[in-house]
């Protein structure tokens, strides 16, 4: 499939759950069909309606929170990431997920979240501190906590180092969110990368956008 038609089945997934009753898990499924077809007009050089859709993504991933189990962390992330993959302000998202305890979990990914939360809002030696207590886990992927501790730090050329390991990570990876086969992780990178006059130029890869 083109990314367009992968774009067009993910919307029609969309709309057509929105016809049914949303419990939490329903609306994270809606999130994750609007997650799939952002990312996909995103690789078609869409911009513009990948924006609307991975925006339309972060409110419906926002949205299943407070219904969701506890430490249901993946979702502030996704809903971050949407976010600053459209290019939209990521702030309240980052701030309401810091209130929300992120940072204080003894889960990695809820200090993900936090770590991720922290470099949305510059508060670097905060994200700093929080991705060192990733980096020596062996229930999170060193590589992305390596970046991101790299991004915190402002190590130009470790974070060129640890960025690289990610991709090739996803390179080598089979199980893709809505088998929408995108390096998202590293896009979300190099936007807060970007941000800090840290991107980098990275290997051409059919998982990543030709203008990236």
């Amino acid at each position: 499939m083109t990314w367009e038609e992968q774009a067009e089945a993910a919307i029609a997934r969309y709309e057509g759950g929105e016809r049914r009753g949303l419990d939490q898990r329903q609306l994270t499924q809606l999130a994750n069909a609007a997650w799939a077809a952002g990312l996909c007009l995103l690789m078609d050089g869409r911009r513009e309606d990948a924006a609307r859709w991975l925006r339309q993504a972060a409110f419906r991933y926002h949205e299943s929170w407070g219904i969701a189990p506890p430490d249901s962390w993946g979702r502030p992330i996704a809903a971050m990431k949407a976010l600053l993959l459209a290019g939209a302000d990521a702030r309240a998202q980052a701030n309401w997920t810091i209130e929300s305890g992120a940072a204080r979990s003894d889960s990695p990914i809820g200090r993900y979240a936090g770590t991720l939360a922290f470099l949305v809002l510059g508060r670097d030696a905060e994200a700093r501190a929080l991705a060192e207590t990733l980096v020596e886990r062996e229930d999170f992927p060193r590589d992305v906590a390596d970046a991101l501790l790299m991004l915190a730090g402002h190590d130009p050329v470790e974070y060129e180092l640890a960025v690289d390991r990610v991709l090739d990570s996803f390179e080598r990876r089979d199980g893709f969110l809505e088998d929408v086969r995108v390096a998202d992780t590293v896009l979300v990178l190099q936007t807060l990368a970007a941000r800090r006059e840290l991107a980098v130029d990275l290997p051409a890869s059919a998982l990543l956008p030709a203008y990236s």
